[in-house]
């Protein structure tokens, strides 16, 4: 005699009957889209392929850009606004509109072939949870130590430094990400790394803060007693633990912009 099932147990088996029925029409619609459109689910390029310049949208927009405004003066930066701050041909690129190309050094694109070329992914399954006619592609940048695509950034931004003679870079970072690609950027060329790290993420996120530090970096919860910025916050603000979205940038500018001249910021 078979078992009789309780009215749950009939809801599960309903509900699992349901949600294999669609996923069976699911798995077929995207067997038909991929035949139809003979795309694959990852395409990959070759490391011969890999491009040899940075696009810069900037020069293609066909509005005006909002400049970036001095804080004193209240008027568009320069360059030399920028250079006590950061690096030269950093400052260059931020403020460049007029060339659609610039050309990634060689030693950059030599470190990018440790992890790229990264594949673009077909997100076929979003396109038919949506229900959507678009075709959605994402491109995945997982695949490297600091686990998003700012490792991208970070090595041209660490070689630049380099270039400049400098001696090390100081940042900040929230949840970590991009401290971790700093300090894998900047053991890379021989920099020496300041991590300024919101306080609560640091305590949150102990294991990407030994990660900076296994690469090198100096890593201090932020805001803090090393700049005049931090210990008037924590003056004002006793036990201050600020969430990972407040973070105290200029914590960070004092130590490292006018009091040593071998280090910018990133």
């Amino acid at each position: 005699m078979p078992k009789r099932l309780n009215l749950p147990q009939l809801i599960e088996a309903k509900l699992y009957d349901k949600n294999r029925s669609s996923l069976s029409e699911m798995e077929e619609q995207m067997s038909t889209n991929q035949a139809k459109n003979n795309v694959p689910y990852k395409t990959y390029l070759s490391e011969d392929e890999l491009p040899t310049h940075y696009y810069n949208v900037r020069a293609d927009m066909k509005t005006d850009h909002a400049p970036i405004l001095h804080p004193g003066t209240l008027q568009p930066v320069t360059v030399a606004d920028m250079e006590p701050i950061f690096c030269t041909e950093l400052a260059k690129q931020e403020l460049n509109t007029s060339d659609k190309y610039i050309e990634i050094p060689d030693e950059v694109r030599s470190f990018y072939r440790m992890y790229r070329p990264s594949p673009v992914v077909r997100a076929y399954y979003l396109e038919k949870a949506l229900g959507t006619p678009a075709r959605i592609y994402y491109k995945y940048e997982g695949g490297n130590t600091s686990g998003s695509h700012k490792l991208n950034s970070a090595i041209a931004q660490a070689y630049y430094a380099k270039q400049q003679g400098l001696t090390g870079l100081t940042t900040e970072t929230g949840a970590g990400q991009w401290g971790s690609a700093m300090s894998m950027a900047c053991v890379y060329f021989d920099l020496d790394l300041m991590v300024y790290m919101v306080k609560v993420s640091s305590e949150q996120k102990p294991y990407r803060k030994t990660l900076m530090e296994t690469y090198g970096a100096k890593v201090i919860p932020s805001p803090s007693e090393t700049t005049e910025v931090g210990r008037r916050i924590l003056q004002e603000n006793p036990g201050i633990h600020l969430p990972p979205n407040l973070r105290v940038h200029h914590d960070r500018l004092p130590i490292n912009t006018s009091a040593s001249a071998q280090m910018m910021v990133c």
